[in-house]
């Protein structure tokens, strides 16, 4: 109960669904702001720039997030490479590319030239850029992968994530790719520069990212069932806290009940 100094939400699944908020969410995160409890907005989705996070916190949630407290697996990505490679190939949207252009990273559309595929979650998605990605990576290239998400939650349900795309490469090359996302290091240590020294809760719909990421940090989690994870996936002795949604999150902070 009670006692932390920084909560590390997950969005997608979480605090919304697309483009509608879970009920509960908005009061949740003025509660939490309201007690001095500081927030980190962590996200595997690598298909926005922070500020655009931010943005879509406040246009969803009518919650004003600083795109300082945003981590993205787009800026784990670029800090995993940063000074390691000069032009990537990247698979993802124009958002994916310019977190990693400002991290100092090249960026090309060409096969030859890339000294890494980075893979993101792309809507636009052809079998050239498949095919463009399988060269790059058998002419000798990293396969570096924002995350592995299979599949993220929307108002008609679970669609295709980042990681059906890695899965695809990874079959058409046999390269396994490295994975900068939840809850793997270059996320963890992203998040962690944000959370200081105190206690840490993190508030996640997935098991195998968001509460693992705070199982590897030594942190509390909180499972939502708003997102991916079914009650009948979820049992409570696998988290701290296990939660219909983050509506109940003020009840587990003391912070009194929706």
């Amino acid at each position: 109960m009670g006692n932390f100094s920084t909560i590390v939400f997950d969005l997608d699944g979480v605090l919304y669904r697309a483009e509608e908020p879970i009920p509960g969410a908005t009061e949740t995160l003025r509660l939490v702001a309201d007690a001095g409890i500081g927030m980190v907005f962590a996200t595997n989705n690598a298909s926005r720039l922070p500020e655009e996070v931010a943005a879509d916190i406040e246009r969803r949630l009518g919650f004003g997030a600083d795109p300082a407290t945003v981590v993205t697996s787009a800026m784990a990505t670029a800090a995993h490479l940063a000074g390691s490679v000069s032009a990537v190939l990247v698979i993802g949207t124009d958002s994916l590319r310019a977190v990693l252009e400002r991290a100092g990273i090249g960026t090309t559309a060409r096969a030859e030239k890339a000294d890494a595929v980075v893979v993101g979650l792309d809507p636009g998605l052809t079998y050239d850029t498949l095919r463009a990605g399988t060269l790059a990576v058998a002419a000798g290239a990293r396969l570096v992968a924002t995350n592995v998400d299979p599949t993220f939650p929307t108002p008609e349900g679970l669609v295709p994530g980042a990681g059906a795309i890695v899965a695809a490469l990874e079959r058409a090359t046999g390269v396994e790719a490295e994975v900068c996302g939840k809850p793997h290091r270059p996320m963890l240590d992203a998040v962690a520069r944000l959370t200081g020294t105190g206690r840490v809760l993190v508030v996640g719909d997935r098991i195998d990212t968001d509460i693992e990421m705070g199982r590897a940090m030594g942190w509390a989690t909180a499972l939502v069932l708003t997102g991916v994870t079914s009650s009948d996936e979820a049992a409570p002795e696998t988290v701290d806290h296990l939660l219909d949604s983050v509506a109940d999150l003020p009840a587990v902070l003391g912070l009194g009940q929706l």
